[in-house]
């Protein structure tokens, strides 16, 4: 907690990061500030100004604007709390992105060219086109002994124009910067320009879980890491799937894989010789109706089970030169398939509004118009539909 001042506030809206309508609320400047604005690769913290909530935390300049909902009263004393268990969390992914970056590079030559400070999980981008599985497993290896030696990390400050600036690691300084440089420093592992929050003690991390890499962008390669509490989350979060797979395969973890192999081919082989039924089924219901003394002009067929193969099967043994065809399959209270088959000029002239009743999109040609419909429950106003059409192309009917 920290007692500061309200220096300014202002209206603005705040656009959410998920997206969506903007947020009205107001900007407030305070005369010093304990949470940390975006920046660095690292996200901003969260707290309350007095009861009142903190949703952004954003630089300006020199000056911290915190995005709050109420208005704050220019001149008012406010106690500023910060949302430690999210500050903690940014301090430990940060310092060890620093411990690995400095690593990396001493090891094996691999500079950092960006990172991100993931929700979840965090991501270094280095400058190789590729790393072995043998030199993650080294890093990791490494960048943890450093934690169990209990490395003491400090933070000074230079002046802008000093000229030991040069011997610091850096990725540049933002454009708008001003006043003192700071340096974050890993006692005899790394020095480094950096605005972000850090732990103070390399012991801080616990333990960094290198989670392998993946192709990044122009020859880069994104090593993808878990620090601190991150790694106990994600093996409670495992062990609990570990425990739910046990319960429903019935076997112990060594035996997961081979048992969802097994189930997957089982599927595959179900689903094969569900897909040959529904052929045969297709076919049956064609003939079915092929063989009555006197054909319909419409038919209509609805079946949950089924695809577009199904429907177009059907279709191919009815024959649609003189026969209206309305098919559809899928969940009747929800999305499906529909098939719109026919005379060209009559599916040509009643196909996109099908479409439209069924709240779908479709295409077709050559007596064929077919699309996804989300309102399957509509079928009976698309049914009537049909009917009127055929009603008015033979009165007699």
């Amino acid at each position: 907690q920290f007692t500061t001042r309200v220096v300014s506030c202002r209206a603005a809206e705040l656009r959410p990061e998920g997206g969506g309508e903007p947020v009205c609320g107001f900007q407030v400047v305070l005369e010093d500030t304990i949470l940390f604005p975006e920046g660095g690769g690292q996200p901003d913290d969260r707290g309350f100004i007095g009861d009142v909530p903190v949703l952004r935390v954003s630089r300006r300049g020199p000056e911290a604007v915190h995005f709050v909902p109420t208005a704050l009263e220019p001149g008012t004393e406010v106690l500023l709390s910060l949302d430690w268990e999210r500050r903690f969390d940014h301090m430990q992914q940060h310092s060890g992105q620093h411990l690995i970056s400095a690593i990396a590079e001493e090891m094996f030559g691999f500079k950092t060219t960006s990172w991100e400070l993931g929700r979840q999980r965090s991501v270094i981008e280095l400058d190789t086109p590729f790393m072995t599985a043998e030199q993650v497993e080294a890093l990791e290896k490494s960048v943890n002994e450093k934690i169990r030696d209990r490395v003491p990390v400090t933070v000074r400050e230079l002046a802008a124009d000093d000229p030991e600036i040069e011997t610091v690691r850096s990725r540049g300084l933002p454009d708008d910067h001003v006043g003192p440089v700071r340096v974050v420093d890993i006692k005899g592992i790394d020095s480094n320009l950096c605005c972000g929050t850090h732990v103070s003690n390399l012991s801080d991390l616990q333990v960094i879980k290198l989670l392998g890499v993946e192709k990044g962008k122009k020859n880069k390669t994104n090593l993808v890491f878990l620090a601190g509490n991150r790694v106990l989350k994600s093996i409670e979060q495992s062990h609990s799937t570990e425990k739910a797979l046990t319960s429903l395969l019935k076997n112990g973890p060594g035996e997961h894989v081979e048992a969802v192999k097994r189930l997957q081919s089982s599927v595959k082989l179900l689903q094969k010789n569900n897909l040959n039924l529904l052929r045969d089924i297709a076919v049956l219901i064609a003939r079915d109706f092929k063989n009555k003394p006197a054909p319909e002009q419409l038919f209509v067929l609805h079946r949950k089970e089924g695809d577009s193969e199904f429907m177009n099967i059907i279709a191919n043994e009815i024959g649609t030169e003189e026969t209206l065809l309305f098919l559809t399959v899928g969940d009747e209270k929800e999305a499906g398939l529909f098939l719109l088959a026919g005379p060209v000029e009559a599916v040509e002239n009643l196909g996109p509004r099908v479409a439209e009743l069924l709240g779908g999109k479709g295409a077709g040609k050559r007596g064929r118009f077919q699309g996804k419909a989300a309102k399957m429950s509509r079928r009976g106003e698309v049914q009537a539909l049909l009917q009127e059409f055929i009603s008015h192309q033979n009165p007699e009917a």
